[in-house]
């Protein structure tokens, strides 16, 4: 019987450097932001603010709005500076802290002076700039914008690797309302390229050499107090409102938008309803007010996470809010997304091939969804946007890949082992050698055992007298029955040498009772001879009869023999031998059937209590056989007809008969 042992270490370290590579893979991935992935870790973060759902939003932020009803009332847009000044004396006689204007106004009008001076008179006002990155095309240039640049710079050398986005062209307020107006800063929204929702605003804009804030991030730092010369920025990290007020910015100067929910998060007010005093000091008084659109035939919508069509002085309002509360989002480093990429696989890889393919995908699944609940948290909790796609993926991929190979070894194995070991022990044995390859490990183990020999009589002069042709037919249905006789009873077929048979019981499979399947699977072969005989008598064939011996003891069982060339699964040891030499007595003996006295107490109590059948158990003697010293006695059994009572006929004590013969 052939060698077959699966290394589990092996095909544990092949799936080992499968996640390793996968890792490596995907890490590679990560590192050179691939689109299609980066598309998904995209809406995951989006996925995540709906699932956190609607923050109350300040009350001391609200908006202006350009919406249909004022458009009804007050003309079609763009309406001329008279009526803007009209809004703007009305937004002052409310008391409002702040003015900002999310319209941009680049072109005269013969009305400018008139809101020229209700911006003075307000003395709150913030006013837009538009940069362009077009190169292909040009813009106006003012040169009297540079004053609304950022003054304080720390580590300016780190923005020589990490610039800000730089503009080509600047577009500003006409400059009448510039120089009246309080502050200037930019609205650009930047939308993520790969799917154009707005996730980050744009705090920094490199133009000529000098940084200008956006308009957001004025409006804060006035409102607290923070006069926008004061304003710090920390190159590639961040930007100082004050020693106390941080804004975190990645390395381009960008932050992430917390949005506070969907569209009408924060109070809108109707323009109209304010021109008209519907809308006064109680509402507006000591707020701030941000002037913009929100009508759809405007067109200033934005795709974020919360809406497909909010509008973006909304976006205004979200920044600037969550700056005022410190309500801060920031992106999780690429170490630490690669390290919760590397413990995801590895972890995956671990586990499969080590434990069942469903237990395995369980545990894959577990901690998928242990990434998306940890992400979730530390989002909510902890304003950390970690990436989940990367590493589920790969997670998911692991196991696939771990579990496909897993299952081709496995597979490759239990091929081989059905193969080997299906013409040695039945199909349950086979299937329990595949779940267990450890019980025919390689090099052996002692057990104890029940070994047979069955040898056919005569078969000699009868080759001698008959053909070749006729020897082999009656010859093979011979094995062939006795050897479904040996599997019928559950035991192992060591091999055939000529004539005769080996087989064992209580091995590869431990089997308490391998003494008794033994014996009752001898009675069962004698019976089929009988059968055998008589049919062979009646065709006129010649019959062979045969001598059985049977043994118990311990021996070394397991794969034997020169690894990698020739082994067997087979036992060897003295108790091998006794049993071929108890066989060879049955000629002396005239018996078909003889048991060493170590089986004979192994089933002393299955004969007593009737589990073998109707035998006769007889003593013979003792007997010393050759290659042995110590006497041991042999039984010879006989099947008795059905309902006779069992006769147990003890060994006599006499002098030993010593054999010197095989």
């Amino acid at each position: 019987m052939p060698a077959i042992q699966l290394d589990r270490s092996k095909k544990n370290r092949v799936i080992f450097l499968i996640g390793f590579f996968i890792t490596v893979i995907f890490s590679t991935l990560m590192i050179i932001e691939f689109t299609p992935i980066e598309i998904l870790e995209d809406k995951m973060y989006d996925v995540r603010f709906r699932l956190m759902g609607k923050t109350k939003a300040p009350e001391n932020i609200v908006i202006a709005a350009i919406d249909e009803r004022s458009i009804e009332k007050l003309g079609r847009w763009p309406w001329g500076r008279d009526r803007i000044a009209s809004l703007l004396n009305k937004l002052t006689e409310t008391g409002a802290e702040l003015i900002v204007f999310d319209i941009f106004m680049p072109e005269s009008e013969k009305n400018d002076p008139l809101l020229a001076k209700a911006v003075k008179d307000a003395g709150n006002v913030l006013l837009p700039l538009v940069f362009s990155f077009d190169k292909t095309q040009t813009s106006r240039e003012n040169e009297h914008i540079t004053y609304a640049a950022i003054k304080s710079i720390l580590n300016p050398e780190k923005f020589n690797k990490y610039s800000p986005l730089s503009s080509t062209g600047v577009l500003a307020p006409v400059l009448v309302l510039m120089k009246e107006s309080m502050a200037i800063g930019h609205i650009n929204m930047i939308p993520d390229k790969n799917d154009g929702t707005l996730r980050w605003e744009t705090m920094l804009i490199e133009h000529k050499g000098y940084l200008y804030p956006s308009l957001d991030l004025l409006t804060a730092s006035i409102y607290l107090g923070i006069p926008y010369e004061k304003v710090v920025v920390e190159a590639t990290k961040g930007i100082y409102l004050s020693k106390k007020r941080y804004v975190p910015t990645d390395k381009y100067g960008r932050s992430l938008i917390y949005y506070y929910g969907p569209s009408f998060t924060f109070k809108h007010y109707s323009i109209s309803d304010i021109i008209e005093g519907k809308i006064g000091a109680n509402e507006l008084q000591g707020k701030i007010v941000l002037i913009g659109a929100t009508a759809m035939g405007i067109y200033d919508l934005r795709v974020t996470p919360f809406s497909p069509a909010m509008p973006g002085v909304e976006k205004h309002a979200n920044v600037i809010s969550s700056i005022l509360e410190s309500r801060y989002l920031i992106k999780s480093s690429l170490i630490t997304n690669l390290f919760i990429l590397f413990a995801s696989v590895m972890l995956v890889s671990f586990i499969v091939g080590r434990l069942k393919a469903v237990i395995s995908f369980v545990i894959a699944t577990l901690i998928v969804f242990f990434l998306l609940f940890i992400a979730y948290l530390v989002f909510s909790y902890g304003g950390i946007w970690i990436y989940v796609v990367y590493p589920s993926i790969a997670t998911l991929l692991m196991f696939a890949s771990g579990t496909a190979y897993s299952h081709a070894v496995e597979e490759t194995y239990a091929r081989k082992m059905r193969s080997m070991f299906s013409s040695y022990v039945t199909e349950r044995v086979v299937k329990e050698l595949i779940r267990n390859p450890g019980m025919a490990k390689l090099g052996g183990e002692r057990k104890e055992v029940t070994i047979l020999f069955s040898d056919v009589r005569g078969f000699t002069s009868f080759s001698e007298s008959h053909s070749p042709e006729e020897v082999v037919s009656i010859l093979n249905e011979y094995l062939g029955t006795m050897t479904d006789i040996i599997f019928k009873w559950e035991g192992t077929v060591d091999k055939f040498m000529g004539d005769a048979i080996m087989a064992f019981w209580g091995a590869p499979l431990k089997q308490d009772n391998h003494a008794e399947l033994a014996v009752k699977c001898t009675l069962h072969m004698l019976n089929k001879l009988h059968e055998l005989q008589e049919r062979w008598k009646a065709e006129g064939k010649p019959m062979l009869d045969a001598g059985i011996g049977i043994n118990s003891g311990e021996v070394l069982v397991g794969n034997i023999g020169a690894e990698g060339r020739k082994m067997d699964y087979t036992v060897i040891g003295d108790n091998v031998n006794l049993a071929s030499r108890v066989e060879a007595l049955t000629r002396k003996y005239n018996a078909n059937i003889l048991i060493t006295e170590y089986t004979f107490e192994l089933i002393k109590d299955s004969l007593k209590n009737g589990r073998i059948g109707h035998v006769e158990v007889k003593g013979l003697e003792k007997v010393i056989v050759k290659g042995k010293e110590k006497p041991v006695g042999i039984y010879e059994i006989k099947p008795l007809i059905e309902k006779e009572a069992n006769i147990l006929i003890e060994c006599r004590d006499s002098e030993a008969v010593r054999f010197t013969e095989k």
